[in-house]
């Protein structure tokens, strides 16, 4: 014959575990401390009785500990990823180093051995340091340093300049033999790289672009688009005025009819936005854009803010796109390239021209409206 009330005891001896562990028993729960040895001549009922209250005992023992988990949970901070930025010394890519180490990422830059005898950037490198960032030697030519590097971080971050755009694909391939990668954000930081009008040269550094995303995307890499649009250095000191250092006080260029909206971010606010993102689920596998909306205007708006700042009306000459698609193609390179972007943002608006698929991309000043970012308003005052 069975001994119920043993094995009744037996099936409820892990709640009564659980309920020692929290000091349960000090709260008067329904159920006793029964010893383990029981008379042989038990009944069922007994042991239907006991089993009850051992498992009403149980499911408060296990609300309990779900609530102490929880209540932990919250309290103990999350880990921070670790990051590694390559580019780190670029243009885009000292502001993404920066807003990891400030925001508390143990940061990584990877940086090439002769870097450091480079004038400024042996100074930007020391900056790192002081900001406490891990400074690891490596090459995207050299695969071992690559996979060595790779294997210390849980993100990677891609700022490499324009004639490096390529190379990543070696990158991407040490990060598929690391294995351990759970974000990669590839070099785009500027219009939708699928998503545009523009014209050559812009056409085609676009489209190495588009091939970076395939291969992440072929690879099964995680992933994280950032389109940020404009960067507010590059245009808004000079109103993207041609070999002037100042907004313009007198006379203004204006490409188009200066109707279309364009986006102008400043780079440490794309900084903050793009370490926010990479441990955020909401943003994995999907396309990030920088859409701050008091930073979303038309050229004529822009320059009308300027206007009332400076108390001077000036003088505006229009370019036709006609006119500006010829001098595209007679300027040599680099200027035929800003000026095909020019192109793009303000004449066909690839800015602003289409609405955000949810399915592919997300908002950044939606998701973090805790971020306070840099209005066109309160930058051009640096310049009055």
């Amino acid at each position: 014959m069975w001994n119920y009330q043993f094995l009744g005891n037996m099936m409820g001896l892990p709640f009564k575990m659980i309920g020692v562990l929290l000091h349960l028993p000090r709260m008067e729960l329904p159920f006793k401390m029964t010893p383990y040895f029981p008379k042989l001549d038990l009944k069922f009922k007994p042991f239907a009785e006991n089993l009850k209250s051992e498992l009403l005992g149980g499911i408060i023992a296990l609300f309990v500990l779900g609530l102490t988990y929880l209540y932990y949970r919250m309290k103990t901070p999350k880990a921070k990823s670790k990051i590694l930025v390559l580019g780190g010394t670029g243009y885009i890519g000292k502001f993404i180093v920066k807003a990891s180490a400030e925001a508390g990422n143990p940061t990584f830059a990877l940086v090439r051995e002769s870097t450091v005898s480079h004038p400024e950037k042996s100074k930007l490198i020391e900056s790192f340091k002081s900001s406490g960032v891990t400074i690891l030697y490596g090459d995207l030519s050299d695969h071992e340093s690559l996979v060595k590097a790779i294997k210390q971080v849980d993100v990677v971050i891609s700022t490499l300049g324009g004639q490096q755009i390529d190379d990543q694909v070696k990158l991407i391939a040490a990060i598929k033999e690391a294995g351990n990668i759970k974000r990669f954000l590839p070099s785009e930081f500027g219009l939708d790289v699928e998503r545009h009008n523009a014209v050559e040269p812009v056409t085609s550094f676009l489209e190495k672009k588009v091939k970076i995303r395939r291969a992440i995307e072929a690879e099964g890499i995680p992933y994280t688009y950032i389109c940020s649009n404009a960067f507010a250095g590059y245009f808004l000191p000079t109103l993207g005025q041609q070999n002037v250092t100042a907004p313009p006080r007198d006379k203004v260029v204006i490409l188009g009819d200066g109707n279309v909206k364009a986006i102008y971010v400043k780079e440490e606010d794309i900084g903050t936005y793009t370490i926010k993102a990479v441990d955020d689920p909401r943003t994995l596998n999907k396309i990030l854009y920088v859409r701050p909306p008091a930073n979303i205007l038309t050229f004529n708006e822009l320059v009308s803010l300027w206007e009332n700042k400076i108390k001077n009306t000036l003088e505006k000459v229009y370019i036709p796109e006609d006119q500006l698609l010829k001098y595209i193609q007679e300027s040599p390179f680099p200027a035929n390239l800003m000026l095909a972007l020019a192109h793009s943002m303000h004449v066909k608006g690839d800015c602003t021209n289409y609405e955000i698929d949810p399915s592919l991309g997300v908002e950044a000043s939606n998701l973090y409206p805790e971020v306070k970012y840099t209005t066109v308003d309160n930058y051009l005052n640096a310049f009055v």
